[in-house]
Formats: structure tokens, C-alpha cells, sequence
């Protein structure tokens, strides 16, 4: 009987507040839209539905300044947020996510890199340098030389325009800094590499203007998102890449402080860094699964075009000194960005 008027009383206040019952059993996901969050429905949100039963309904995109206002404000209506991973580490610090559970959460196979108290990677990614073939005469550029050398190697170049890891590395590494004296960045001499090209930079702030550019010729090289390359040649576009001293980036996925349904998120955040999560993903994009266990689970031909085959090459881009210190570094991105 007691069961009974239990579920009568459940029955009744779901056809009353059939919101409030409905969010019990789901969460909201928030990436970055377009073909990365297509790919993490596919890989993520649909496979653990049909698991658990936790519908995962879609928002975006990102934006830092809305997931600070809800936290602040207590109405926090997002539960899982995909960022970057510089921004993980200021959220952190700044009191704005839940500690992960790692009682639910298996971290033991992540790469340490990806892996803090409040977040756990997304995916993991390199800017490459890539150029497009027919705008290129002579010996192919090999290292981020190449964007500096104007002579050789003519036409505009495309570069991530906002104030985060890669931009500033990639002009100390073209200025012969090594890898191991990257940190902490020498803002004055990145700057003064940056003003040698500064006339022929096109800024693109999204994979898919990136994307247009390098495939329309606009731009003849340039950095760019390893996964977003791996599109165009799949695709048959005639253009080519260089890892040598490829940028290692990674998105974390994070959970707001005061997130309503963090136990669900929890779940959907062990699902997601799963050896099959990642390897579904990976898989789907080309960029590399933060968990060690899943490139075993992926085609043997598609892992030479992820950055885990050239982890050699790799720089480590420091997202914990970017945390620090990245709004300072934005003012004066953005003031020289004007000048």
C-alpha cells in the first residue's frame, strides 16, 4: 500500500511539475557547438542514455562569463561544461566548480595531464602548422619557421586570434627558444616576432572559419586544430601538415559549483573519459582520447592522425601558468591587437 501511494504521489507531482521531475533524470550538456559537439552527442550523449536512462539535452556554446554569473547568482542551470583547459584551472581556483568524485569516476588509465580535482579532459588536440599545397612552391615548411619566412613561403598566414595557449609559444619556438625554456613566457620578445608577420595575419576564431580559410587559398599556412586538417584531407582538400614541436591543448569538462543534478553529471563524466567514450570521440574528430586505454579500441589506420602518434614532437602547452596569469596576458593582447 505504502508503495503504492508513493508512486500515486510521485505520479501526481510529475503531472503538476513535470519539469522539476523530468530534471531529476537528466542533465544539461554545454560544449561548443558544430561538429565537436555533433561528435560528443554521437560518442557520449546518446550511448549513455541508452545506458542509464539520463536524457543529456544539448545548450551552447561555451561562454565563461554566463557560467560565472550562474554560479554567483546560485541559478545554476548547466551540469556539464566543456572548456578549455586553462579556464578549468581559474574556475578552480575562483570557486566556481564541484570537485569531481573519483570514487565514480575512473581515473587511473587518464593521462595525468588531463586530469585535475575539478576537472577531467575532454579530449586533448594540437595546433599544427598546415598549408594549403597549391599555394606552396619549392620544399614544404616543416616547423613554425615557416610563418615567419615570407620569402620562401609567401601569402597570408591564419592564426588563432584569442589570448590563450599557442599563439605567443609558437613565435618563442620560431624565435629558437626551446621547449623547456617556453615558461614563463618572454611577452616582449613573442610580441616582437608576432609584429614581423603582424600585416599578413588573418585571425580566424572558429574551426570552421580556419577551415574556409586555408581550403579557399585566402591563406597559404598557418596554425591550426589538428582535427579540423584531418577534415580537409578527408575530404580530399590538397593540403598538408607538420607535427614537429605540435602545441599540446585539451578542453576539460567541468561541473558548475551548485550544479542541480551533479550526481547524474558525475556518471556522464565517467562515461565520457571511458577508454570506449574516448575512443568513440577520437575516432569521430581525430582529436586524441585523453585515456590511455583507447586508442587499442580504435581503426590502427586512423591513430597516425592523432596526436598521440607524435607525442615525440609534442610541446606541452602550460595551462596551469595561463590560469595565472592569462587576463593580464589578454590586456595586453588585446591593446597590441589594436595597435
Amino acid at each position: 500500500m505504502r508503495k503504492l501511494l508513493k508512486g500515486a504521489l510521485i505520479a501526481s507531482i510529475c503531472s503538476v511539475g513535470a519539469m522539476q521531475c523530468y530534471a531529476q533524470d537528466s542533465i544539461t550538456f554545454v560544449s561548443w557547438g558544430g561538429s565537436t559537439q555533433d561528435a560528443q552527442k554521437q560518442a557520449w550523449a546518446i550511448p549513455f542514455s541508452n545506458k542509464t536512462g539520463i536524457k543529456v539535452i544539448q545548450d551552447g556554446p561555451t561562454n565563461y562569463g554566463k557560467l560565472k554569473a550562474m554560479v554567483e547568482s546560485g541559478n545554476v542551470q548547466w551540469d556539464v561544461v566543456d572548456v578549455e583547459a586553462d579556464f578549468a584551472y581559474r574556475a578552480a581556483a575562483e570557486g566556481l566548480l564541484e570537485p569531481l568524485d573519483f570514487s565514480v569516476i575512473n581515473k587511473s588509465k587518464i593521462d595525468p595531464r588531463f586530469v585535475s580535482k575539478y576537472g577531467i579532459g575532454s579530449f586533448y588536440f594540437s595546433f599544427v602548422l598546415a598549408y594549403n599545397k597549391s599555394k606552396i612552391h619549392g620544399a614544404q615548411p616543416t616547423n613554425w619557421n615557416a610563418l615567419f619566412d615570407t620569402k620562401d613561403y609567401p601569402g597570408k598566414r591564419a592564426l588563432y586570434k584569442w589570448p590563450s595557449p599557442g599563439v605567443l609559444e609558437l613565435a618563442l619556438l620560431a624565435d629558437g627558444v626551446k621547449p623547456k625554456d617556453l615558461y614563463p613566457l618572454d611577452l616582449d620578445r613573442a610580441f616582437k616576432k608576432l609584429d614581423t608577420i603582424k600585416k599578413d595575419i588573418v585571425w580566424w576564431g572558429s574551426g570552421a572559419q580556419s577551415q574556409q580559410l586555408l581550403a579557399s587559398g585566402e591563406v597559404s599556412l598557418g596554425q591550426f586544430w589538428n582535427g579540423r586538417i584531418f577534415a580537409l584531407q578527408s575530404d580530399g582538400m590538397p593540403v598538408g601538415i607538420s607535427w614537429n614541436q605540435n602545441l599540446v591543448m585539451a578542453d576539460f569538462l567541468v561541473i558548475p559549483k551548485g550544479a542541480k543534478n551533479k550526481n547524474a553529471a558525475m556518471k556522464f563524466l565517467a562515461y565520457s573519459s571511458s577508454p570506449q567514450g574516448q575512443a568513440d570521440f577520437a575516432s569521430l574528430t581525430a582529436y586524441a582520447p585523453i585515456n590511455e586505454d583507447s586508442p587499442a579500441l580504435m581503426e590502427k589506420g586512423l591513430t597516425t592522425y592523432l596526436p598521440t602518434h607524435y607525442s615525440k614532437e609534442q610541446v606541452s602547452l602550460n595551462y596551469k601558468y595561463w590560469a595565472k596569469h592569462g587576463e593580464e596576458i589578454a590586456k595586453r593582447w588585446n591593446a597590441w591587437l589594436l595597435k
